[in-house]
């Protein structure tokens, strides 16, 4: 059902999603339906966490695989697989991580992007050994906000991305992220001490 579903989002979007077309599509009664989820809703929710399970997986695959050496070999991963996941992975560049749906999908307490960051922390602080404080959930999720809203842009103008408005945003996160990671203390701590990272070309 959460297959059909992400195809159904993508052709109709999520206003014209209903659980009727939902049974149809997926080839069951529509009391199947209503078994596992009471609303359109909760079954969005279902494929957003399946989605956000996934591109974690997905990172978690590239940290073991990949030869990373700075944090900003993860947040470069992490900004690749978001992109990726735009252009194959069915109902994403509808859903997002829920926001179309509710801003809080994921979390009753955070916002979508904040809990990406959250995870964006954690797997940055056990594969690169940043310190995990509020100023990094922070910064990263000033990060993520502007990663999404760039990324987005791109795919309004370009189906398959504006190459040019994707390399911006990395261009951008990598500058705002080097100087609050890594960079001098300008009146603003900086919430990890490693080797300088690499500048924007």
């Amino acid at each position: 059902m959460l297959d059909a579903c992400a195809e159904l989002v993508d052709e109709v979007g999520y206003e014209g999603l209903t659980t009727t077309l939902l049974a149809e599509r997926a080839e069951v009664a529509i009391g199947s339906v209503y078994q596992f989820f009471p609303d359109k809703r909760a079954i969005v929710q279902a494929l957003t966490l399946r989605t956000m399970e996934s591109y974690l997986q997905r990172l978690d695959e590239r940290f073991a695989s990949d030869e990373m050496t700075h944090w900003w070999d993860g947040v470069d991963a992490g900004i690749d697989e978001y992109i990726t996941m735009h252009r194959t992975v069915p109902g994403f560049r509808t859903l997002h991580f829920g926001d179309v749906v509710d801003l809080h999908l994921l979390d009753e307490q955070r916002d979508n992007n904040g809990v990406i960051a959250d995870q964006l922390a954690r797997v940055l602080t056990e594969r690169f050994g940043l310190t995990d404080v509020p100023k990094l959930r922070f910064v990263l999720e000033i990060a993520v906000e502007a990663a999404d809203a760039l990324i987005k842009l791109a795919f309004r103008r370009k189906p398959e991305g504006d190459e040019r408005v994707l390399l911006e945003a990395k261009a951008l996160i990598r500058e705002y992220l080097h100087r609050q990671v890594d960079g001098p203390d300008n009146g603003r701590s900086p919430v990890g001490k490693q080797a300088e990272a690499p500048q924007p070309a």
